[in-house]
């Protein structure tokens, strides 16, 4: 016989809890929205007493940070998958198109990930000093592909650009007005890489758009 599939609070039982609050809180975002989100929901979906969470996190915020966090992991194993799966200058245009990936697939995440990082004076240290980073592996694939690593401000702005670039095709890729674009050239990932090859800092694909 089948085992029903679970529609309620996941009960904790035991082990890491901080884990535990951060998946419940993912759950939450993901079926609820950012706005149910607060520490005793949190605790409720968890199946933890509601006094549970603030022995791990002080306030929503501190949790928020969490969350933030495991988001720019996940979103940097996906991107290092895309640049591994090709060479030279196509894995900017690799890393671009798992961004935006990343984005449509979780979208509550992507946006706590950027809501927690818009009033900070930098990026997470784990983000900005770790090589295996997201946000390290664009410099990094850069500057393997010619990008003089001595000069400073040039590189951070490339990489300013191609972040915006990738975040604004997140946040436009769904808009119907695109559907005929998407239609003409054979799918949504050509979709990509055609919108990405146009903005300049990321090469053409190899087929022609």
């Amino acid at each position: 016989m089948s085992e029903a599939k679970s529609v309620g609070p996941r009960p904790y039982h035991h082990g890491d809890l901080t884990r535990a609050l951060v998946d419940a809180a993912r759950r939450l975002l993901e079926t609820e929205g950012p706005s149910a989100l607060s520490l005793r929901a949190v605790a409720r979906e968890a199946g933890v007493s509601p006094a549970a969470p603030y022995h791990h996190f002080k306030d929503k915020a501190e949790l928020l940070d969490a969350i933030a966090s495991e988001g720019w992991d996940i979103l940097g194993t996906q991107m290092a998958a895309a640049k591994a799966a090709t060479t030279g200058m196509q894995q900017l245009t690799a890393l671009g198109i798992a961004y935006v990936c990343f984005a449509r697939d979780n979208p509550a995440l992507y946006r706590v990930m950027y809501d927690a990082a818009r009033d900070k004076d930098e990026m997470p240290e784990d983000v900005q000093s770790n090589k295996d980073s997201a946000y390290c592996m664009v410099r990094d694939t850069m500057i393997e592909n010619g990008a003089d690593p001595e000069q400073d401000r040039h590189l951070e702005l490339a990489g300013v650009a191609a972040w915006c670039g990738a975040h604004g095709l997140a946040e436009m890729a769904s808009f119907k007005q695109f559907d005929h674009l998407k239609t003409e050239l054979g799918g949504e990932r050509p979709f990509f890489e055609a919108v990405l090859s146009h903005m300049g800092l990321f090469p053409k694909p190899h087929q022609d758009c």
